[in-house]
């Protein structure tokens, strides 16, 4: 019997079997500690004990209350929306990132009385039908292609894209072109309902527009007379560093915002934030799940840790130092063509040499292998010519941790060359000989941490999880 899991495998060749985790480590079953540069799920750290705790005793308590008037779901929905503009002020809670993203799809079109959606070349927003259709990274490759109500403009990439970092003035450029298909669409007898971005652009390789790039688009679609939707599912509550949503970095104002992953630190809870205006053209709207107590409760112990362990600043910090050191990198080693993004999500862009910038895939792969194992640290591969190794570890990453990761790199990409990277991945793939699978009472006695020095920071004890 085979199970299908809800995700892509990572080191499918070689998958690793995790079966604990804590803070920004993973174990696998014969006791290897991995540092986890991959699991954004986990925000705060895998298995945080003040949100394990929250939940446990939550559990205890009260799991569902439909239908009911419960304290914490006001509790959890006024502290959600504190971080938010004043104008983003009614909230759906729901279970999925995908769930969120079907939920503004719904309430744009409600509102807007129109279907048509504007969205990013090779941008993926979930995975229900509605939002394959809207997500060219799926519907390319899928025999019933893009449906006429879809309008794709360029993802606004200054490295590989249309408009590059040595054009004057990208942004402008790139809101030009999205115009100019965008009138295209109307003379067509078509009516926009809403644009639908990443602010950071993660599922097409950690794509950072120009500053002045979501000013001048929402400006176009408003003009247009749709609704703005951010989709900040993978980047919200920090991860950027500095601000608490990814799109409070161009200084614009969605009309609807949708978030997931770090919500719930690992538990199944998502959400939707816009105006009473656009709320009140939908009416009524039930969940079954969304919003139940114990979802309720996690989210506010998250929320607690982000703000009592400085997590956002720490994202800033710890972020600047790793992509000042994944610089150095760039200009030391010739696959390495670009390095970007925004606190505690960045990514190396893998070339076969820097003039033509094209994509070196192989070479990925094999470079995030040996990494793993070599180092023990996991990273991944994304972006359209799957050759982006993308950094988003738990927020608890620490200084420590990004100076371990970026040694590796470069001692990796050091002896990695495009020449050998066939034995190299031949080689990578290899079992470690003489490794025994650990019993589970062995497991228990491993230390829980890598060794090193003291964090320079107090951090909640693990040891009171049961």
């Amino acid at each position: 019997m085979e199970g299908r899991g809800a995700c892509n495998q990572h080191f499918i060749p070689s998958p690793l079997k995790i079966i604990r985790a804590q803070k920004q480590y993973m174990t696998d079953n014969i006791g290897v500690q991995y540092l986890d540069c991959v699991s954004n799920v986990a925000h705060v750290g895998h298995c945080h004990p003040q949100v394990v705790l929250a939940g446990k005793n939550q559990m205890a308590t009260l799991v569902t209350a439909q239908g009911f008037v419960n304290d914490l779901l006001s509790k959890y929905v006024k502290e959600l929306t504190s971080h938010l503009p004043d104008s983003l002020n009614v909230v759906y809670l729901v279970n999925s990132g995908s769930e969120a993203n079907d939920l503004a799809l719904r309430l744009a079109r409600t509102y807007t009385n129109s279907k048509d959606v504007v969205v990013f070349d090779e941008a993926y927003h979930g995975n229900l039908g509605n939002l394959i259709d809207i997500s060219p990274k799926m519907f390319k490759r899928m025999p019933q292609g893009k449906k006429d109500f879809v309008h794709i403009i360029p993802c606004p990439d200054t490295y590989r894209g249309l408009f590059r970092e040595n054009t004057s003035g990208p942004a402008e450029k790139y809101v030009m072109e999205a115009e100019r298909i965008l009138n295209q669409a109307t003379q067509n007898n078509r009516k926009i309902s809403c644009l639908i971005t990443e602010c950071v652009v993660v599922n097409c390789g950690v794509i950072v527009p120009p500053r002045n790039y979501f000013a001048l688009l929402y400006n176009l679609i408003r003009e247009m007379g749709g609704v703005c939707i951010a989709d900040e599912v993978q980047t919200a509550l920090g991860r950027t560093g500095e601000c608490f949503w990814a799109f409070e970095h161009y200084g614009v104002v969605p009309d609807i915002v949708t978030t997931g992953k770090p919500l719930g630190n690992g538990h199944p809870m998502a959400a939707v934030i816009t105006t009473r205006e656009i709320s009140d053209a939908l009416g009524e709207y039930y969940s079954t799940f969304g919003g139940n107590p114990v979802a309720c409760a996690i989210g506010m112990a998250v929320l607690d840790v982000i703000e009592n362990e400085k997590l956002v600043q720490s994202a800033k910090a710890v972020g600047k130092t790793l992509l000042e050191n994944l610089q150095l990198l760039k200009a030391k080693h010739a696959c390495v063509g670009d390095v970007r993004g925004l606190g505690l999500c960045l990514a190396l862009d893998i070339v076969e040499d820097k003039a033509t910038r094209k994509p070196a895939r192989e070479l990925a792969q094999t470079i995030v292998y040996r990494v793993k194992e070599e180092h023990h640290i996991l990273l991944q591969v994304q972006g359209p010519g799957q050759n982006i190794i993308t950094i988003t570890p738990p927020m608890c990453f620490t200084q420590l941790n990004a100076r371990s990761l970026t040694t590796a790199l470069d001692q990796v990409l050091s002896t990695c060359s495009l020449r050998d990277r066939s034995a190299t991945m031949c080689h990578t793939l290899g079992l470690e000989a003489g490794r025994r699978v650990l019993s589970l009472e062995e497991l228990e006695q491993l230390d829980d941490e890598v060794p090193g020095p003291e964090p320079k920071r107090p951090r909640t004890s693990y040891d009171d999880i049961d």
